[in-house]
């Protein structure tokens, strides 16, 4: 079972560490994972910064690794949908934490951890509707009070919208 931390629904870095234990990631399966920044600074709240982010998801998707299905970058943490197609979990986030954080720094000039160890997986069971765990997602900023209207935040996509 997976710790939370009270009322966020997210990780709690304390416990990150077992949510390695008894991960499995198979290919073609639909995983809504999410991660929180270092601290939970909210690093985008600097809309460039978030499309550093973004730009990491693009790439991953460009290149086969995943098909996003949705995805949303809140000021400190994102959620993102995707079915993994070549890589597993472990290297997917490896490799868009890593790369994040290189450009974020680059862009912020400085040299500092941007995530949180470890990230949070969910496999989606065949019988869950995808559509309503992308609306769950890009509905994120409504329920943080950050927007309105979903269109009134710059940070989210769907493959439906």
């Amino acid at each position: 079972m997976t710790t939370h931390s009270e009322g966020k629904g997210l990780p709690n870095p304390k416990n990150a560490y077992r949510l390695r234990i008894g991960r499995y990631c198979e290919p073609g399966c639909l995983y809504l994972l999410t991660t929180i920044t270092q601290k939970r600074r909210p690093l985008f709240h600097d809309f460039q910064l978030g499309r550093l982010v973004v730009n990491q998801f693009r790439q991953a998707h460009d290149e086969g690794i995943v098909t996003s299905k949705a995805w949303v970058v809140m000021p400190d943490h994102f959620h993102w949908l995707v079915q993994l197609n070549n890589k597993t979990l472990a290297e997917l986030m490896c490799r868009v934490k890593s790369r994040s954080s290189l450009s974020i720094n680059q862009a912020a000039h400085t040299n500092e951890r941007v995530w949180q160890k470890g990230y949070h997986d969910r496999s989606l069971r065949r019988e869950e509707d995808m559509r309503d765990i992308a609306r769950y997602i890009v509905k994120n900023p409504i329920r943080a009070q950050l927007a309105a209207r979903i269109g009134d935040y710059p940070l989210w996509d769907a493959c439906w919208m």
